[in-house]
């Protein structure tokens, strides 16, 4: 993590786990590619990082700094669209979570 992405308590992280169906991509990359910069150039953005378990569930994790900012990602027009093409092309299934940081830290400090 470098200090431009300086997490700190209050903040809203959204955790997204999901899985793609076999004939997501390329499709999916493309969609993916538009929705991060999209994300990116949405005020109170931080942060966003994705991992892939062996058994292909994939976690996403996302980090707005405010419940305003990241409900105005949630309905941005694009992101809409791209949520609908997830439920109809992307994935087989997906569950979310999300909660406000409690707390902060980070080694070595900063």
């Amino acid at each position: 993590m470098t200090d431009e992405f300086a997490y700190a308590p209050g903040q809203i992280v959204t955790v997204f786990r999901s899985r793609l169906r076999p004939d997501a991509a390329p499709d999916f990359q493309v969609v993916a590619a538009e929705m991060l910069e999209t994300a990116r150039a949405m005020p109170g953005f931080v942060d966003y990082k994705v991992y892939v378990a062996e058994d292909g569930e994939r976690v996403s994790v996302i980090v707005f700094e405010t419940a305003e900012q990241q409900r105005a990602w949630r309905e941005h027009p694009r992101h809409r669209a791209a949520q609908q093409a997830g439920k109809e092309r992307f994935y087989s299934d997906y569950s979310m979570q999300i909660s406000v940081c409690a707390a902060a830290w980070r080694f070595p400090d900063a």
